[in-house]
């Protein structure tokens, strides 16, 4: 089978349209009023620690949570603050950031190399 677009290319043209933040960046944005760290990680992933401060919108309802018009609408998505997505690596919160600007979210970013990358860097983890 031949995908149309595979993931790899999906990837390529998100990063090339997104904001990238490195981790060293991210960590000196944590107690930023204007800054939202947005953990777009399934839940059982959260468990394990997440950033602190960081609200929670899994990937599976991103589009739900970010439209006003949803029922599900997620008031963090239009609160005009700078958000930076994360995803375990780096994949996810790339392609869900790619869809937030395709949708009209201001300000999106996603952190290279997701938490993973964070804890690597021995960045502030708070464990939910």
């Amino acid at each position: 089978m031949s995908l149309k677009r595979g993931v790899k290319q999906m990837l390529a043209e998100a990063n090339a349209e997104i904001d990238t933040v490195s981790v060293h960046d991210a960590v000196s944005l944590l107690d930023d009023p204007e800054v939202v760290f947005v953990d777009i990680r399934e839940h059982v992933e959260r468990a394990q620690g997440t950033v602190p401060g960081s609200a929670h919108a899994p990937r599976a309802f991103l589009e739900f949570q970010a439209d006003p018009e949803s029922d599900a609408h997620n008031k963090v998505f239009s609160s005009g603050k700078r958000l930076l997505l994360f995803c375990r690596s780096g994949g996810r919160s790339a392609l869900a950031a790619k869809t937030l600007v395709d949708m009209g979210v201001p300000n999106v970013a996603h952190i290279a190399g997701g938490f993973a990358a964070w804890e690597a860097a021995k960045a502030p983890v708070d464990k939910p």
